[in-house]
């Protein structure tokens, strides 16, 4: 495994991949002028997205702490947030720029759309400029954040996909590097496992508390069971038959050495190197936007029957493990591991075939999912809105 690779190291010292411009809607009020400015400065990258209105209580920090954390990603180099109302705005404006990086709030209500976009495509042009003068520099594999999430699974991600992403897990935590997973509800039936992998009673306690939590929420609106939703029912096509079959195949992407060091809430932010939790959607969009929201500049995600996520700022590698979804889905899966089923490789080699994706992402190759222009960006919402 390569020691170092070619980033861009933000002024308060995390290390990203990408070296975004984004434009931030505070609201979905604000999505039109977010993509006119996106049109109107090449190089800037609008997120719209549906929530932001007459949120409350956790439902709204939530909402809040996807934004921030958004903006302070590290493969974020600057951002303009554009909100309907000037302090719902000034709010993000104020948790993004304490990272250092440069960024610029701008309100609609008595500006108007007009004079609102002008002001901040003058704004966006000068981030870019400033943006592409950043120039790459030799970061430690230590530095790296990677989670992970999978998607329309089959027999073959459990077998063979996904414990490659647990093996390449381990070895980015023998170097100290940060990772991460999550999919709650996808741990039902495997949760006894992860919390014999918590590194102390505490960690299993919270770990315990989410879960619960979840399938609080489960119990509350679905008569105690998950059918028709999991699994899927691509699942069900590729041999899944129950949420404990689709769980055991899922927590093969933690590995076997790592113990699990912390738990945190959706969009919370790690606060040391190590294997974390996260308590989150198993659905793919959300996930990964969650993860790029606590920090994460890139994700592993393997698939079975073929998933096509992407997202705006945080790169999707895809790998799979089904000779057909390569076959018949080729332009989505980077990393090709077929191989494993066939005894042309074994979980080793696997393992470091997608951390050369890895290192080949870092310094600087797009993704299919990038390349393919998927940018999935979707809040997590936790209720309704008032």
């Amino acid at each position: 495994m390569n020691n170092t690779f070619m980033g861009y190291r933000r002024d308060n010292g995390r290390v990203g991949i990408r070296n975004h411009v984004i434009i931030l809607p505070l609201d979905d009020l604000s999505n039109a002028a977010c993509e006119a400015v996106a049109n109107n400065v090449k190089g800037a990258l609008a997120l719209p997205h549906a929530y932001g209105r007459l949120q409350f209580g956790e439902d709204l920090e939530l909402h809040f702490r996807t934004m921030i954390g958004t903006g302070c990603n590290p493969n974020v180099a600057a951002a303009v947030v554009i909100g309907i109302e000037p302090q719902w705005t000034q709010r993000i404006v104020d948790g993004i720029a304490k990272t250092g990086k440069p960024v610029a709030g701008f309100a609609i209500e008595q500006h108007g759309d007009l004079e609102t976009i002008c002001a901040a495509s003058r704004k966006a042009k000068e981030f870019v400029h400033y943006a592409t003068e950043l120039q790459r520099c030799e970061c430690g594999v230590h530095e790296l954040w990677v989670s992970t999430k999978c998607g329309e699974s089959d027999t073959t991600s459990g077998i063979a996909a996904n414990p490659t992403v647990g093996n390449a897990f381990d070895k980015l935590w023998e170097a100290g590097a940060t990772t991460l997973f999550g999919e709650t509800t996808e741990i039902t039936g495997g949760e006894h496992l992860v919390m014999a992998r918590c590194v102390d009673e505490n960690v299993r306690t919270q770990f315990k508390a989410f879960f619960d939590r979840y399938a609080k929420v489960v119990d509350d609106h679905k008569t105690n069971d998950l059918c028709d939703s999991q699994p899927t029912k691509g699942n069900i096509e590729g041999g899944l038959s129950t949420i404990e079959e689709k769980a055991l195949g899922n927590v093969q992407k933690i590995g076997r050495k790592a113990p699990i060091i912390g738990c945190l809430d959706k969009a919370e932010v790690p606060t040391g190197p190590g294997l974390w939790f996260m308590d989150s959607s198993s659905a793919a969009a959300e996930m990964v936007t969650l993860c790029a929201a606590s920090g994460f500049v890139a994700h592993f995600f393997p698939t079975g029957q073929g998933n096509i996520i992407g997202n705006p700022i945080l790169p999707v590698i895809k790998l799979s493990a089904n000779p057909r979804t390569v076959r018949t889905m080729s332009e989505h899966i980077d990393v090709d591991v077929s191989g494993i089923l066939r005894r042309e490789i074994n979980l080793d080699q696997a393992g470091d075939k997608l951390l050369a994706m890895l290192f080949r992402t870092c310094n600087g190759r797009n993704t299919c999912a990038e390349v393919l222009g998927h940018r999935e960006f979707i809040m997590t919402k936790l209720y309704e809105s008032a």
